[in-house]
Parts: structure tokens; C-alpha cells; sequence
């Protein structure tokens, strides 16, 4: 019996199965079982470098984010790319007019992000279909995915995409569970919770581990977790990526239909064709991003505001020295701060002081 025929069969065993207190040991069970096969089909053992991410397109991460398209075929992807980038991508009236991922560079307040155009995903693509896992290999790496969906079509829209993207290992809009599993030499299994656990118990959990011959761990639950989310933590390969819902076409329906859709979480409603709203949609990615933008300075000259720095919502000094250059990290003493993060002007900082969106630094070494 292949992969596929395993998965199928799990999947069967668990719809007919009642979800109750008696049976949560076995579905815990299962999905131990079905989250490994569906690992195995990703990442088929013995692949060599094919299973590496973003087999297949090879295209390198650039610049100081990377945001991709993803979507069904037509959805407007290629026309977004094409709108808010100088970089030409096909764009028709039929579908899977992209057949290869195709980079741009989306120029938000001063910075410079990674804009991939990545060919449209089918229903079924984490089974392998299509260019499927290709597509998603390369989604796994985004720092923040665009889902782009077509208005005018069904909301089931969503839910296929969203369900192919869970299958995979992605988890849109989550963070990751506060939960810690650490392997020992002996000792056996030992479960700690700080929280009472209500969406799973401990024999359940033990369950799991030993599906994963996982005998001598300690386990601290900090937050009250499902058994999906153990698992998640157990097999250690998930991605926890940002999603912002973009609806195109708008000026095809109804003001009833646009107002509804803008109002759902993490969603926002556009034109490509008419352009309309998009200027806020690239506003609203900066945002979600949590990107910094820190202005150096050199001793005696005014700031460089030409060419900023960025850095990640947690940038601090050492890994602003890091993305200028990485041997400048171990030549620091200190650094000197002007901004929002300052506690006056100039701050003498230390290595670790958080940065805040638009400070200027200036960087002094030994």
C-alpha cells in the first residue's frame, strides 16, 4: 500500500470515528499516523536535493522580506505583480499562465521586499499534484503569505486553500504552541502543565510520543494545547506564517459583497484592474511585516537616510552590525542611539538594546 492509499485509509477511519472523550486516545493515534505519512509524501526519503525547499523553482531569497502570491489559477496574481513591482509576469484569461516562480522587488516605506509570484496552486496540490509541492515548498519560506482569492467566485475558495496549506505543515495566522519537548537518556516520559488542559490529557499525549518512539522525554505544557498542536511540536517541521487575505475583482460585485468580505480578519479588498486600494494593501503588508527601518551614522557626518538598515520586529544592535556586515558584531563596544527606542539623545546602548522603526545609530567599535 503506497503514501497516498495510507492516507486515504486513515483519513476514512477517522470520519467514521465519533469524537468523544472515549475515542480521543485513538484520533490521537490516527493523527500521529497521518501527520507522519503526509511528512513522508512531502519529503520522500532517499529524494537527495529535489526535497529541498523550494526544489524546483531555486529562486534565492532576497532583500529584506519575502512576501509570496499564492492562490488558484486567474486569481490576479500575475497583474498585482506586474502593478506594484517593475517586473513583468504573465498575466491571461485561462488558467496556470505562471509555470515558474517569478520574483520581483516591492519597494514600502524605504525598503525593499522579496515579491514571488508563484504558479497557481490546485485543490489536491499537497498530494503532489501539479507543481504543487513545489509551490509549497517555496510558501513554507515566506515571511508573510498573500492569499490571493477571487471575489466573484465562492468562499469555499478559502477553505481548499487553507486546507492544503494545514496539510502541508503551514499554519496561517498562529503562533507556535508553548509547549517544550526535550529528549533525555533514561528516565521515561515525564509531562509537566503550568495551565489545566482541557482539548487533550496525558495519556493521549504519551500516545503520541510513543508513536514516535519517543521513550524518554520531558514534556512542559505551558498553554492549553490540542493534540494537532503537539503533534506540530513533536514533528518539529511546521511553519507559522502570517497570512493576509486579499479578495480582487471587487469591481465586479456588489458594495454589499465588498463590505462583507472587508470586514473578515486578516482580509483586505482590491482592484488590480481599476487599481483601487492597492497603495493601502502595500501599507497594510508593511505592517504585518513588522519590519524596522534604522538610518547609521558615521561619527562627525549627518545620518544616511538615502539607504536604511532593516532589521526585524526584534532587531537589536548586534544583528543590525550583523546585516551590514557579519564581522562588525565582534568589533563592537557600544553604540549610540538617536530615536523612539532612545531614552534620551544621543543613548550610549549595549549590544542588546532594541531598536525601534527609524532610529539612527551610529556603531563604535574597540
Amino acid at each position: 500500500m503506497g503514501v497516498l492509499e495510507k492516507i486515504a485509509e486513515i483519513e476514512a477511519e477517522m470520519a467514521r470515528t465519533q469524537k468523544n472523550k472515549a475515542t480521543e486516545y485513538h484520533l490521537g493515534q490516527l493523527k500521529a499516523k497521518l501527520a507522519k505519512y503526509r511528512q513522508q509524501l512531502l519529503e520522500p526519503a532517499g529524494s537527495g536535493g529535489s526535497s529541498r525547499p523550494g526544489a524546483g523553482f531555486d529562486v534565492s531569497k532576497a532583500n529584506s522580506a519575502r512576501v509570496v502570491l499564492i492562490g488558484f489559477p486567474s486569481v490576479g496574481k500575475s497583474t498585482f505583480l506586474s502593478l506594484v513591482t517593475d517586473t513583468e509576469s504573465s498575466a491571461a484569461d485561462y488558467a496556470f499562465t505562471t509555470l515558474t516562480a517569478i520574483p520581483g522587488v516591492l519597494e514600502l516605506a524605504g525598503a525593499k521586499v522579496q515579491l514571488l509570484d508563484l504558479p497557481g496552486i490546485i485543490e489536491g496540490a499537497s498530494s503532489g499534484k501539479g507543481r504543487g509541492r513545489q509551490v509549497i515548498a517555496v510558501a513554507k519560506t515566506a515571511d508573510l503569505i498573500l492569499m490571493m482569492l477571487d471575489i466573484t467566485k465562492p468562499d469555499q475558495q478559502r477553505e481548499l486553500l487553507e486546507r492544503e496549506l494545514e496539510a502541508v505543515g503551514i499554519r496561517l495566522n498562529r503562533g507556535k504552541p508553548d509547549v517544550t519537548v526535550k529528549q533525555k537518556t533514561g528516565g521515561g516520559i515525564t509531562i509537566n502543565a503550568t495551565v489545566p488542559m482541557t482539548k487533550t490529557d496525558e495519556r493521549t499525549i504519551r500516545a503520541v510520543l510513543q508513536s514516535y518512539k519517543l521513550h524518554n522525554v520531558d514534556v512542559l505544557i505551558r498553554e492549553d494545547i490540542s493534540i494537532d498542536d503537539f503533534i506540530d511540536v513533536v514533528l518539529g517541521t511546521r511553519k507559522y506564517i502570517k497570512c493576509l487575505y486579499v479578495y480582487n475583482k471587487i469591481d465586479a460585485v456588489s458594495l454589499e459583497t465588498m463590505d462583507r468580505m472587508a470586514r473578515l480578519p486578516n482580509s483586505m479588498v482590491v482592484s488590480c484592474e481599476l487599481k483601487l486600494n492597492i497603495e493601502e494593501l502595500k501599507d497594510r503588508i508593511w505592517d504585518m511585516l513588522e519590519l524596522k527601518r534604522i538610518y547609521t551614522k558615521k561619527r562627525g557626518c549627518p545620518p544616511d537616510f538615502a539607504d536604511p538598515v532593516v532589521v526585524r520586529s526584534d532587531g537589536n544592535i548586534h544583528r543590525l552590525a550583523d546585516a551590514i556586515h557579519k564581522s562588525i558584531a565582534s568589533k563592537l563596544a557600544y553604540a549610540l542611539v538617536w530615536g523612539r527606542s532612545a531614552l534620551h539623545e544621543p543613548q550610549q546602548v549595549h549590544l542588546k538594546h532594541v531598536l525601534a522603526d527609524q532610529d539612527v545609530v551610529t556603531l563604535v567599535t574597540k
